[in-house]
């Protein structure tokens, strides 16, 4: 069974309070319940009432060669003791060294060692969390030499070692593609998609030589033909359509959940 859902942002929170909206489920960025200052918890269990929601965020730096940050992840584990969330997920990449944080997420080289590091944090992670974590896939803008295996094998043996499941990103995939030059159909045909619980659909832009992940436009049609593609090797999963700027009212995303829906429809068609 697939579900479908939307990132909720705050345009949007009137909107499926008003139990107006039949979502399967909507994702918040964790980060917004845990920090002073982020939106309270009062409010998200509002949501919650409503449909199941899903915890995103990106500030683990599952990567960080300083080791995992055991108080963010323990706050984390406050937040989800509360929420009890469909799923929680972060990104593969790294964001900080000690008393420093990019805000950014910032790749890996996909190399043994590192692999070794990741899957040493997911673990700690998920024995603190109490439960499998989600990881996604990232928007690339650069390669390194030095990497040993291509992202989806990286994945996969992560997984394997860990126990931990994957957030394909389908735009992000694309993205990639397009920056580093090799075809996102053949990546999406070697990605292990056994392992994947929730997938990612958004648009993005154009930058002087480099296609952005802004999430900040609709999403285009190689994209959708790629999420199709993907989608015929999909067990049940859920679907979301992602959105983080440039937010239109919240009917133009359900019109593209809607394009989701057909597209997962003639997935299975081909499958």
């Amino acid at each position: 069974m697939t579900l479908f859902g939307l990132g909720l942002r705050k345009p949007h929170y009137e909107d499926v309070l008003s139990g107006n909206v039949q979502l399967d489920f909507v994702e918040v960025i964790s980060e917004n319940f845990m920090f002073p200052g982020g939106r309270q918890i009062a409010d998200l269990l509002d949501v919650r009432e409503k449909c199941p929601v899903a915890l995103h965020g990106v500030s683990m730096s599952i990567g960080s060669a300083s080791g995992l940050d055991h108080d963010y992840v323990h706050r984390l584990r406050a937040l989800v003791d509360v929420i009890d969330p469909l799923f929680v997920s972060d990104h593969l990449c790294w964001t900080r060294v000690p008393g420093f944080s990019s805000h950014d997420l910032l790749p890996l080289p996909y190399t043994h060692e590192v692999l070794g590091i990741v899957s040493k944090h997911v673990q700690e992670a998920q024995e603190i969390l109490g439960r499998q974590i989600l990881l996604e896939n990232p928007s690339a803008y650069l390669g390194f030499a030095e990497s040993e295996m291509p992202e989806w094998a990286f994945l996969s043996e992560l997984c394997a070692e860990t126990g931990c499941g994957l957030l394909l990103d389908v735009n992000n995939v694309y993205v990639s593609g397009r920056n580093l030059h090799f075809d996102p159909m053949n990546y999406i045909a070697s990605f292990p998609m056994d392992h994947v619980r929730q997938v990612h659909v958004a648009g993005h832009s154009q930058g002087d030589d480099l296609l952005v992940d802004t999430h900040d436009q609709p999403v285009c049609d190689d994209v959708w033909d790629l999420f199709e593609t993907a989608m015929t090797r999909a067990g049940s999963v859920a679907v979301m359509i992602e959105r983080d700027d440039n937010i239109p009212p919240i009917g133009d995303l359900l019109d593209e959940l809607s394009v989701a829906r057909t597209r997962v429809d003639a997935a299975v068609r081909r499958g």
